[in-house]
């Protein structure tokens, strides 16, 4: 990696840092200075000392909504991938299954969270089914975008060296796609976290959705805090493993180039 884009996302890192510092110390600030109760906002160094104290009970916690969206993901992304290819090559398939998929995602999840509870019980499975169906829309869209984003004059030049449907498949549309599919799998991973997030506060008795839910209900407002604090810890560096895959998988493709490469002569 050149020394000038490493350079550049240590300052860009540098100045995220000393921006969410000055927005906690305003946020101290301002609660100290307002005396605002704490069950309506606390100080973030009661937050920081409510993690701290409990810090094991979040950890486990945690654990419990972290599985449950990794496993609610790579549901997704692998019956997203299936279903894309399907659509792809079918298009009996495209004008019936691409229909109800983007009928079922204009319907609110949280509405159909308690059919789940019904159909599949109250332990981990419709957490990660709400998880899965939650992230597959957008693996889905993108990799069909991906599959069908190729060159026609390529598939013309692989059908006269008599490639295969599954060579060109795999040699040239997949290839092609994962751009897309990496775009893709990138918003369904924050998805993934909001439907586990949804499947503990429907039906869970574990997670940091059920921590919000009990915090809520006795107004342990830094306890809210402190497991709204994980969850975007969590959020991000679910994106950021994501983004880390896709350098280490395609560190060819366009979007991995330093933007600054050509004005420095690299």
């Amino acid at each position: 990696m050149p020394m000038y884009t490493v350079y550049k996302r240590f300052e860009n890192s540098i100045t995220i840092f000393a921006v969410l510092c000055g927005a906690i110390v305003l946020w101290e600030i301002g609660v100290r200075a307002g005396n605002v109760k704490p069950f309506i906002l606390p100080a973030p160094s009661a937050v920081l000392v409510e993690m701290w104290h409990r810090k094991a009970y979040y950890l486990v916690e945690a654990s419990f909504t972290l599985s449950t969206t990794l496993l609610g993901f790579f549901l997704a992304l692998v019956l997203g991938i299936v279903l894309a290819i399907s659509i792809v090559y079918s298009r009996f398939l495209e004008r019936t299954l691409y229909t109800l998929l983007v009928a079922m995602n204009s319907v609110p999840k949280v509405a159909l969270a308690p059919l789940f509870v019904i159909w599949l019980g109250t332990d981990a499975a419709p957490k990660v089914a709400i998880a899965m169906m939650i992230a597959l829309f957008p693996i889905v869209i993108d990799a069909v975008l991906g599959l069908r984003s190729v060159d026609p004059d390529q598939i013309d030049l692989a059908r006269s060296m008599r490639a295969t449907q599954l060579q060109i498949l795999l040699k040239i549309r997949f290839p092609n796609a994962l751009a897309h599919i990496f775009a893709g799998t990138k918003v369904a991973i924050s998805f993934a976290l909001v439907g586990a997030i949804v499947g503990e506060f429907v039906a869970g008795d574990t997670g940091l959705g059920h921590v919000i839910l009990s915090a809520q209900g006795m107004f342990e407002t830094p306890a809210v805090f402190a497991a709204i604090i994980m969850l975007g810890i969590m959020g991000t560096l679910l994106f950021y493993t994501v983004s880390f895959i896709e350098r280490l998988v395609m560190p060819w493709h366009v979007s991995q180039r330093s933007p600054h490469r050509h004005k420095i002569g690299m």
